[in-house]
């Protein structure tokens, strides 16, 4: 259950003013455990005498800790910093802009979920299997293995092959699984929010999984070949004009 007004006093507490604020970890990956920490994500805008001034204000701003018995994890950037992220092959910002767990959010945001369909391209591939691997080694050099990095590779593989497919965002497991129709998906999140945060996966289950996982390493490359999106991101000007507007008007 999220309580949306305890992590709203985050916002207001904020040194800075919000663009957005939005949930992410696994609470938007569809598999969040009873003692899973609240991961949130945004922009923040520093004011204009903290960006040309001697005095720099904070490109990133990061809080973590027990509020109000909720395990907090915030980290924001400062418009310009994430505006260039989003200009990379960044899977992770996109997935903040298009978070459907909104905490805060503004006009601007929107206009920001507008240009983020611009920076996508078919090279964000490389994100998807960069954290899948880092994820997989993660996995592997666990003993006994856990199912939470397990869920975590499948869940970046599917998120990076459905963005090749269709150019859309998807984050959640859960809704990802009604297209790729993997049988042991569910069986895994089921399996991870019945037990601990830590629960652990049978041995027997790890030659079969580190098949699916080359699997889906093979398919995700052949989606970014076959893909129709973009080489390079469009967003860059739209993106410039919407900082400087933001800018001026703080």
């Amino acid at each position: 259950m999220i309580d949306n007004d305890k992590l709203m006093k985050h916002v207001e507490q904020h040194p800075y003013s919000l663009m957005f604020a939005t949930i992410s970890g696994a609470h938007l990956y569809g598999f969040p455990s009873p003692d899973s920490d609240f991961d949130l994500r945004g922009v923040h805008l520093l004011p204009l005498d903290q960006v040309v001034g001697l005095d720099a204000g904070q490109e990133t701003v990061e809080k973590e800790g027990i509020y109000d018995g909720m395990e907090i994890d915030l980290v924001t950037h400062d418009a310009k910093k994430f505006f260039g992220l989003m200009l990379k092959k960044n899977g992770y910002v996109l997935e903040q802009v298009f978070s459907p767990l909104i905490v805060h959010t503004t006009p601007e945001h929107d206009e920001l979920k507008a240009i983020a369909a611009n920076c996508i391209t078919r090279h964000h591939a490389h994100h998807y299997l960069g954290f899948a691997a880092t994820q997989w080694k993660l996995f592997q050099k666990e003993d006994p293995p856990r199912v939470k990095p397990l869920l975590y590779v499948y869940r970046v593989l599917l998120t990076g092959v459905h963005l090749m497919q269709t150019g859309v965002v998807e984050a959640n497991l859960h809704t990802l699984n009604e297209s790729a129709r993997l049988s042991y998906i569910d069986e895994l999140i089921e399996q991870k929010l019945a037990g601990p945060e830590k629960g652990d996966l049978p041995e027997a289950d790890l030659e079969f999984h580190e098949k699916e996982y080359e699997r889906l390493v093979g398919e995700l490359e052949t989606a970014s070949e076959m893909s129709e999106l973009p080489e390079a991101p469009s967003g860059k000007a739209a993106l410039n004009d919407l900082l400087v507007r933001l800018r001026m008007d703080h």
